[in-house]
């Protein structure tokens, strides 16, 4: 696989991976009652997203090695 190969299944892979974490452990702010006056009762409390990020790439880098080990081996064929 190529370097501009390799950055594009990263930044495909990091964005499903973001999108897979992104509602994983979301409270809204009317299950505890704390809606803010103004905001949408269903917006997230504490959404999380640097964790979530971090999270993301580290998927990202995973799904790039498997694809870096198997492309390669599936293109010989």
């Amino acid at each position: 696989m190529s370097f501009a190969g390799g950055i594009i299944v990263f930044v495909l892979a990091w964005w499903i991976s973001f999108f897979a974490v992104l509602p994983i452990g979301v409270r809204g702010q009317w299950e505890d009652d704390s809606t803010v006056p103004g905001t949408e009762e269903a917006a997230p409390k504490n959404p999380m997203l640097v964790k979530k990020a971090i999270w993301a790439s580290a998927g990202a880098v995973v799904v790039t090695a498997l694809a870096a080990l198997i492309i390669p081996r599936v293109l010989a064929l």
